[in-house]
């Protein structure tokens, strides 16, 4: 599920990776805004973002942190 923000609230946005993150740039990263949060990979900054709404991001984060999905080899 993915959602749509307004023309250019993008170009303004404030980005973070994880404090997890390796020095090899390769993660992800997101923006905050009041309805969605915006995850793009940090290699290809250029390319347009993932929008999701906020409570389906957090969904996904918990869904991380229980381990549903494994981790990584």
């Amino acid at each position: 599920m993915t959602t749509r923000l307004p023309a250019g609230q993008l170009a303004g946005a404030t980005w973070r990776k994880s404090r997890h993150s390796a020095a090899d740039n390769e993660c992800v990263e997101i923006a905050q805004f009041p309805s969605a949060i915006a995850v793009r990979d940090s290699k290809v900054v250029a390319r347009q973002p993932l929008v999701f709404p906020r409570a389906a991001f957090a969904e996904f984060v918990a869904g991380c942190r229980a381990g549903h999905w494994g981790t990584p080899d």
